[in-house]
């Protein structure tokens, strides 16, 4: 019998699993794997490939704007394009997905306006697109929350009838995200149980980036996260998230698999966070600059790029087109930034219930009387 005497690394848990999916080598080699294919041709790869150029530039337009003011805070991607445009384009359009705080790539996929993300972070806003018109709903703050709202609706998916009935136009599936960090949190242990319990068609899909903020993968778990889910019932993958071909093929097929009827899986995607948690964050205070440096040569960007020259599917001329939509799309999130209207003060009351209480109104009557002491400049009004 041989016990573990130590923790895993996790670079030793991605070079040495088994499982680790991977169909686009860093270098943009095309490779196989036993269990799980790449069924896309390569006018899709071009469509993941723009799709995590633009992604990128959101979110160097959005730190830049943090930086200079425009938005209170901003959770950066960068790195973790693949890890989120891959899965997105491997859902159907019927499937819902519950994001944290940074599925930025997710949420461009799934249709919703940037602007909208901008007006989130700005603070003029709770987000502000339907979940329903894009079967994605609002970014969630409660770290963990979220595992158990996708699994509630999950098993709702399942008594409404629209699971294992074979028909690809109606069977629905629910998708979790939530990271390495959140995996600690009792609230997505507890969605474990319950998917698990009443076989629900939903995938848990966790961005491992190997930060918690400032505390690393190493102290969070002392096996590679996806070793979790056999304990609970149901099977666990990890794929290479820097692979868009890979994060599209895994999820394909974890999202196929809960439609079916056959229940909840859990998909690792191994990854990292190549900029700061949040623009409050400097990552330089505890991770080394070699890790990043490795990282780097990992891009997701670049791989696909390098396979697409490759196979003479781009050029010089398709790449340069490419950047001026990039740049224009930059330019149009910092002109709406700037136009985002401040919300009137007394719309919070509007929406907290479907219909307003003695008790809300109450509040309501107060703190107009509390906006009334102040002129319109702001200056409070002497009594």
């Amino acid at each position: 019998m041989t016990i573990l005497t130590g923790a895993p690394t996790a670079h030793e848990s991605a070079e040495c699993e088994p499982d680790y999916v991977q169909l686009l080598t860093p270098e943009g080699a095309r490779t196989e794997h036993p269990d799980y294919a790449f069924d896309g041709d390569d006018d899709l790869v071009r469509t993941l490939h723009r799709d995590m150029v633009l992604v990128r530039r959101i979110d160097t337009e959005a730190t830049a704007l943090q930086r200079h003011g425009e938005l209170g805070i901003w959770a950066q991607l960068l790195g973790q394009e693949a890890a989120q445009v891959g899965a997105a384009h491997g859902l159907r359009r019927q499937d819902f997905v519950f994001p944290t705080y940074r599925e930025h790539g997710m949420a461009w996929v799934r249709g919703i306006d940037p602007g909208k993300l901008l007006g989130l972070f700005r603070g003029v806003d709770h987000g502000g697109w339907d979940p329903a018109e894009h079967d994605f709903g609002l970014y969630t703050i409660v770290i963990g929350a979220q595992t158990l709202h996708a699994t509630g609706y999950a098993m709702a998916q399942a008594a409404d009838g629209l699971v294992g009935s074979g028909d690809v136009t109606r069977d629905a599936c629910t998708v979790a995200h939530f990271g390495d960090g959140a995996s600690s949190q009792g609230d997505v242990l507890e969605s474990f149980v319950f998917a698990a319990t009443y076989d629900a068609p939903v995938v848990f899909y966790c961005q491992n980036n190997q930060w918690a903020i400032s505390s690393p993968i190493e102290r969070q778990s002392r096996t590679p996260l996806h070793w979790r889910a056999p304990a609970f019932g149901f099977p666990g993958v990890r794929v290479d998230g820097n692979d868009a071909l890979a994060t599209y093929a895994v999820m394909r097929a974890a999202t196929d698999r809960a439609r079916s009827g056959e229940g909840p899986m859990f998909v690792e995607a191994y990854t990292y966070r190549m900029g700061a948690h949040t623009t409050t964050d400097d990552p330089t205070r505890y991770r080394a600059g070699a890790d990043v440096d490795a990282w780097r040569r990992k891009d997701p960007i670049a791989r696909t790029e390098a396979y697409l020259r490759s196979v003479d599917a781009i050029d010089d001329a398709w790449v340069a087109g490419l950047e001026q939509e990039a740049a224009d799309l930059g330019a149009d999130l910092r002109r709406r930034c700037r136009e985002l209207p401040d919300p009137e003060p007394l719309a919070l009351f509007d929406h907290v219930y479907a219909e307003s209480t003695p008790e809300i109104e109450e509040q309501r009557e107060g703190y107009a009387a509390y906006l009334a002491q102040f002129d319109t400049t702001g200056t409070e009004v002497a009594r």
